[in-house]
């Protein structure tokens, strides 16, 4: 139910303009995805995420089946009608949390027993069971159960992973039961040999939509692009193309130059939550003494509420407080900031410009163009 079409391809980067379509609406592409962890992205209605141009919004898996139970999802209509979001969405797997959770989990060939944050109790994630935790929160796409390997990780060790996400693939794959859109996520760490293993069978099962995991945990910048470069071109050109866990505008550049479509990270209302806020000329660390005085608004170049209606001066002074509102009001801004960023980098590729676009932009914004 789910199908990508190609609308423009940069002739100078290769980037692609296109359209994903979902039973819930089309996703101009590229694109950048806020996380809603929780069922929300933190401290925004979805009333919110709609005027700040989201288009698609992202469910955890692993903590929706915690809290409040993949279940009452499920009694309740399934996740859009849970939270009031009528748009796409796309749930993960809970392969990042076989990473980030190491110290709580033990892996095995049938799946992967974690210790429970909240009260201690074991839970077990096999392929299978994922896939029904999925199906009950009802998301347009829904992903593959893998495992994220940690940077950096044994060739050894990264080819073993490797090879059980593609069994796991298989098996997701076998137990898939609804229209929803199940993507395979290539794994293979950073050799680049095991990328294209991976790439290459998991093809051959024929998913209608395909991720690039385990990049973007901690790796040097260069490494990131490296396997990005490496890895997109083997991506299918007539299904959609998503790098997961990336959301500095950088990185997203680059995924778009390298010819990905979908992007997704915390980091936007993650950092404004430490009163950090992304602008036209680079990071803005609110709380510093600097702006105490500055009743200009955060970003001149912004159209979003928060900079058409509040200074630096009172951001400062709610950040200082810990008041609910400055996390609140930089979330905003930060995730206008990244959507109109993705517009704009749809406008460039469509004007064959997105190369000049990024240096220009790296330019103004600090940082160094790789």
């Amino acid at each position: 139910m789910v199908t990508y079409e190609l609308l423009h391809v940069d002739k100078n980067s290769g980037a692609r303009r296109g359209v994903i379509h979902t039973p819930h609406g089309d996703i101009q592409t590229p694109i950048f995805m806020p996380v809603g962890t929780q069922a929300t992205v933190k401290s925004m209605t979805v009333e919110e995420l709609k005027e700040n141009g989201a288009e698609i919004i992202l469910g955890n898996t692993y903590h929706l089946y915690f809290r409040p139970g993949d279940e009452l999802i499920k009694e309740a209509g399934g996740l859009h009608n849970f939270m009031r979001w009528d748009r796409p969405i796309l749930t993960d797997s809970g392969g990042f949390q076989v990473f980030s959770l190491s110290a709580l989990r033990t892996i095995s060939e049938e799946g992967v027993e974690f210790k429970s944050e909240l009260d201690g109790s074991k839970h077990f994630f096999t392929p299978e069971k994922v896939m029904k935790i999925e199906e009950n929160l009802g998301s347009d796409i829904m992903m593959a159960f893998d495992e994220c390997c940690p940077y950096p990780s044994t060739y050894e060790y990264t080819k073993k992973s490797m090879e059980r996400t593609t069994r796991w693939a298989k098996r997701c794959k076998d137990a898939h039961t609804t229209d929803q859109a199940l993507f395979g996520i290539i794994q293979g760490g950073f050799y680049e040999d095991l990328r294209k293993q991976s790439a290459e069978d998991l093809k051959a099962m024929d998913f209608p939509g395909y991720a690039i995991g385990g990049i973007s945990i901690g790796e040097p910048k260069e490494e990131y692009i490296k396997i990005l470069k490496y890895t997109a071109p083997l991506m299918p050109a007539d299904k959609p193309r998503y790098v997961m866990g990336i959301g500095s505008p950088d990185y997203l550049i680059e995924a778009a130059l390298a010819g990905i479509d979908m992007g997704d990270c915390v980091l936007p209302t993650r950092i404004a939550r430490h009163g950090t806020a992304m602008t036209s000329h680079g990071k803005v660390v609110v709380r510093n003494a600097t702006y105490e005085h500055d009743y200009g608004p955060l970003d001149e170049e912004c159209e979003c509420y928060t900079c058409r209606n509040y200074t630096r001066a009172y951001l400062r002074h709610l950040v200082k407080c810990n008041e609910i509102l400055g996390m609140r009001l930089l979330s905003i801004h930060n995730i206008y900031f990244l959507t109109n960023l993705m517009k704009r980098v749809r406008i460039e590729i469509e004007n064959d410009n997105l190369l000049n676009f990024s240096k220009e932009f790296y330019k103004k914004y600090g940082y160094t163009k790789e």
